[in-house]
């Protein structure tokens, strides 16, 4: 099992694409992995064939812990096995021993240490691809999904390595006829309760993801032991739209509101460097780099992708890489380095039409910015009544790290750029 978060403890087999005594090249996805951050193909590295399963699908496998074998056919791994055993190993007792078969086992070792990743599940039914549709870069496992539902698999887009069709595509799919009058139902089909006859109870049991796991214990821990209080601010957001529609209309990208808001944001921690810190139990961290990291929701929870250096950056190539970032969340392609190491977080539910809220720290941050949507408001101004746009921020501090004053601070720097986008560009 490789470390594929800076977190990660243990890795939970999501699905298997392969099974036992199937050959398998360095670049085909053995499986999907679901980590504390997110779900994640797996591959070999190596060319050769599955000889042994570690873990069966919906089981955890610890870090460096055997998901399985990869060697030439007929080898025997036993001796890699035995030796897991030996450490303590918990992988190991999903063994077959009817899938043992005697030969050299020092070469299967070696490729076990490290490139040997995952192995399709014993239950899986479904034919090699080499025996399917050649036309079709798809999973055999996908492409029995696609049968046994109907799905034309040429309409499918591939979100998989060089837009390969996998499990995930075939379940998200919708057919072009049925997508208009299935889609309101479409938005979260999770959150409708079941019809119940009268008068009869009834509840579903949902078990936990190794992501919703890490997202409890994590806040948690934040909320409990991080000494939160909140800052709101209301900031006039009428000259941020006049400049954003300027912008993209020379913008090689499409700039958004949140883009606006993560340019200011890194502005204003270069200015005030003591909320770019972080908790470390017996001192505290000052960061001398600035990288972002916004929530973006995903059907298991939360991630948050990280844009690198933010300050160093123009809004068009926050916007860019944002984007790329953002759709990369969404279809599981997002990897380690690409949301972890952030020094300050934006939470913004602006686009749900959410007017305000307070969000929970994410460590090893000291501050989260939660953003609200932008809502025409009448003010006075002069004596007179006028309509102005309007958005509530609320910045979460860590009184660990961060005093009142110096939020507040932050805070009035942070609204001097959005209320004046131009400053921005200087």
């Amino acid at each position: 099992m490789p470390l594929l978060s800076d977190t990660m403890k243990e890795g939970v087999i999501a699905e298997w694409h392969k099974k036992v005594g199937d050959t398998v090249k360095s670049d085909d996805v053995i499986a999907e992995v679901e980590t504390d951050k997110a779900t994640m193909e797996v591959m070999p590295y190596v060319d050769g064939t599955l000889l042994y399963i570690g873990v069966e699908k919906g089981k955890g496998v610890p870090i460096n812990g055997i998901m399985a074998i990869i060697g030439k056919p007929g080898e025997d791994y036993q001796s890699i096995l035995d030796a897991e055993q030996g450490g303590a190993q918990p992988a190991a007792a999903a063994a077959k021993p009817e899938e043992a078969k005697p030969a050299e086992a020092a070469p299967v070792q070696q490729q076990a240490a490290a490139p040997a990743q995952a192995i399709p599940a014993p239950e899986q039914k479904e034919q090699p691809a080499q025996n399917s549709d050649e036309r079709i870069k798809a999973s055999p496992l996908a492409k029995k999904l696609a049968e046994e539902k109907g799905v034309d698999i040429h309409e499918v887009k591939g979100s998989g390595d060089n837009g390969r069709i996998i499990k995930r595509d075939i379940d998200t799919h919708t057919p072009a006829a049925a997508s208009a009058p299935a889609a309101q139902g479409a938005k979260a089909p999770a959150a409708v309760i079941p019809q119940q006859p009268a008068g009869v109870e009834g509840h579903t049991d949902t078990p936990l993801t190794q992501m919703r796991k890490i997202i409890a214990k994590k806040l948690s821990d934040s909320m409990f032991t991080a000494p939160h209080f909140y800052l709101r601010m209301t900031i006039t957001m009428d000259k941020a739209i006049e400049a954003r529609k300027a912008i993209n209309e020379i913008s090689p990208v499409k700039v958004s509101f949140n883009d606006l808001v993560i340019k200011a944001c890194a502005i204003a921690l270069r200015i005030h460097p003591a909320v770019n810190s972080s908790w470390m139990g017996d001192f505290i961290r000052q960061n001398h780099h600035i990288h972002i990291g916004t929530a973006v929701a995903v059907e298991e929870g939360l991630i948050v992708p990280v844009i690198k250096f933010a300050d160093q950056k123009s809004l068009s190539q926050i916007a860019q890489e944002a984007g790329g970032l953002y759709e990369k969340a969404r279809t599981k392609k997002i990897q380690p380095p690409e949301f972890t190491g952030n020094t300050f977080t934006i939470s913004n539910l602006g686009m749900m039409d959410i007017d305000e809220f307070t969000a929970i720290i994410n460590p090893p941050d000291s501050c989260i910015l939660a953003v609200g949507k932008i809502t025409p408001t009448p003010v006075i101004e002069n004596g007179q009544i006028v309509t102005r746009q309007l958005m509530k921020i609320t910045l979460s501090c860590d009184h660990r790290v961060v005093d009142g004053a110096v939020g507040s601070r932050f805070l009035q720097t942070l609204k001097a750029h959005l209320e004046n986008p131009v400053t921005m560009l200087v």
